[in-house]
């Protein structure tokens, strides 16, 4: 183990600030004196902060990363060509799978990296003109990051306020943002609803789309005023940017985007003429949340491979080489999160919140894939065989029985909480939300096994790393602690509940992504064997309404393509954002 003393062959360690109790810094945790850690609030105070930020960046983070499991069907059309817009949601949140090549390659890079690093901050000795460049180039890098992030969390604050369906005395209400009015649900479906536009005044109604009950909030102006703020915050705007023979494009974001997008350049700017802790921190927030957005391992072997090759790398930088702590302690760039407590002051390495978060991430998906796994329905079906035989050459039909697997139409899971937090009992969402539920809200609420093991192996993980800080004085791998917890704690509760080869035959890569598959079950009705599937059949036909949208999508792209011809001869410059068309009066329904 590498002395914190300061040697020949580490002739920057002498360097490192003496009022640095508590590091982490670039994957790795390092200390400078010992203190009875019971005896020291503020040093337990920070360790929980570290705890609990890497917690909330890894929960926040995996959340967002769901999409539709292979055990679940797309989703279906809803109102106002809704299943659209959730086509194209779901294709945009396809996430970059990491292989096994990368289980090799991404600690090789990684260290290729970091020594290069290293003899670059030695050859400039002042590494002052390293850390501006590095700043302005991971602050470009960072808008993305920071303008999801910013965008993210408007729409969650916005869903508390304009939730889709909440409880009010024991009557469950849903807001109908397409018709401008609150309905009424019972077991028995809807039996009255009110709209804004035509007052409603039975007692006890909603005229707006906000769960209180406060006058003033449920007058028809006031009603009429949030409807249409709802349908501003929820709703696509559209964004065009055009500049002659250079570039033509059309976007659809939310509001919130283009406040995020905003206020990430104003953040950014202020962070690189500032280079304020605090800013520091929410960029690196932003990358740790955009990163566990857009990679995942494909499988939990890969995922597995992946950190054990970062474990011996993080193994080898920090107890053999100077390269991690140097690196760590002389950059002074958003690659890190630093917590100040008085005195001390801690740093946590990016690395150690997305590598782990990663898998983590996985399974939490791996959870959303089970529970849509449970929903699978099997209805018997009759099979049709056609053969020719070969010395005749007649056609033979065969009849025979099976079943057929019919998957669960996938409910979006992500960005519920605000509507089981109002439908559910107090304290919101740490209760149940009911039977009576909608399937929406039930969906957002299904088993996280794996995933809440992952979180009591990292918790333990990162405990014993700042355990072994204070102990040994010198910088600690935190993956040498991470890897095990997270890795070990996932395996073991799939060997306790006999779903190991589930979790090992789980992938992401699409294979497993089939409809309509035959099978063959057993006596208690389980799948025995896979006899065929349907998207394995050759001419596939396409149903009307896909040949429909598909109609629909030429005629708009040939319309398209002519107004764009049509239009570049008069704008060589154009920028401009569009709201979305406010709603109409429309027409209300009654009760009969």
């Amino acid at each position: 183990m590498a002395s914190p003393e300061p040697t020949p062959a580490s002739p920057l360690f002498d360097e490192v600030r003496i009022d640095i109790d508590d590091t982490i810094s670039g994957d790795h945790t390092s200390s400078a004196t010992i203190n009875p850690i019971w005896g020291d609030p503020g040093l337990l105070l920070m360790h929980a902060r570290i705890i609990l930020t890497s917690l909330a960046i890894i929960y926040t983070g995996a959340h967002a990363s769901l999409k539709r499991p292979a055990s679940a069907a797309p989703a279906r059309g809803g109102k106002s060509g809704s299943g659209k817009h959730k086509k194209k949601e779901e294709e945009e949140q396809q996430m970059h799978g990491l292989v096994l090549s990368d289980a090799i390659l991404l600690p090789v890079f990684a260290g290729a990296t970091l020594v290069g690093l290293y003899y670059l901050i030695q050859w400039l000795n002042d590494p002052e003109l390293l850390n501006k460049i590095l700043r302005v180039y991971l602050s470009f890098m960072g808008v993305a990051s920071m303008t999801t992030l910013v965008a993210d969390g408007i729409q969650l604050a916005t869903s508390f306020v304009f939730p889709n369906y909440f409880r009010v005395r024991g009557a469950l209400y849903h807001v109908d943002g397409v018709e401008n009015r609150v309905v009424v649900l019972r077991p028995g479906g809807p039996t009255r609803q009110v709209s804004a536009r035509a007052g409603g005044d039975r007692e006890g109604s909603f005229h707006s789309p906000v769960p209180w009950r406060f006058g003033w909030l449920q007058g028809r102006k006031t009603a009429g005023f949030l409807w249409q703020l709802r349908h501003l915050l929820t709703e696509q705007w559209t964004v065009k940017l055009r500049l002659h023979g250079v570039i033509d494009e059309k976007l659809k974001v939310r509001f919130s985007h283009i406040v995020g997008f905003v206020a990430a350049v104003v953040m950014v700017a202020t962070y690189n003429v500032t280079t304020s802790k605090m800013l520091g921190n929410i960029m690196g927030y932003a990358f740790c949340y955009g990163t566990l957005l857009l990679l995942s391992p494909t499988s939990f072997c890969i995922g597995s491979l992946v950190l054990a090759g970062l474990f011996v790398y993080d193994i080898v930088m920090v107890f053999y080489t100077p390269f991690m702590i140097t690196v760590a302690t002389k950059l002074d760039a958003p690659i890190k999160l630093t917590f100040d407590s008085g005195r001390r002051s801690s740093i946590l390495g990016l690395g150690d919140i997305i590598l782990p978060g990663l898998v983590m991430g996985l399974a939490l998906r791996f959870d959303l894939w089970r529970y849509y796994q449970t929903r699978i329905t099997y209805v018997e079906t009759e099979l049709v065989t056609e053969s020719r035989d070969a010395s005749s050459g007649d056609v033979m039909v065969t009849k025979d029985r099976g079943h057929v697997a019919k998957k669960a139409p996938y409910i979006n899971a992500t960005g519920n909480w605000a509507d089981r937090f109002w439908v559910s009992s107090w304290p919101g969402m740490g209760s149940s939300p009911g039977d009576d539920a909608p399937e929406a809200v039930q969906v957002a609420s299904f088993p996280k096994t794996y995933f809440y093991a992952s979180v009591f192996g990292y918790t333990v993980g990162l405990l014993v790393t700042l355990a072994m800080v204070v102990m040994f004085q010198h910088g600690q791998p935190a993956l040498f602690y991470l890897v095990p917890g997270v890795v070990g704690s996932l395996w073991l509760t799939a060997w306790a509940r006999g779903e190991v080869d589930d979790m090992w035959k789980y992938t992401e890569d699409g294979s497993q992504d089939t409809e309509d598959v035959v099978v063959e079950l057993d006596g208690r009705g389980n799948v025995v064997k896979e006899l065929q599937r349907a998207n394995d059949a050759e001419g596939k036909v396409k149903s009307n309404e896909e040949e429909e949208e598909e109609g629909e999508g030429g005629q708009k792209g040939a319309r398209g393509v002519e107004k764009t011809l049509t239009e570049r001869g008069t704008n060589g410059f154009l920028f401009s954002i569009r709201a979305p068309s406010p709603r109409g009066t429309g027409r209300t329904k009654r009760e009969a």
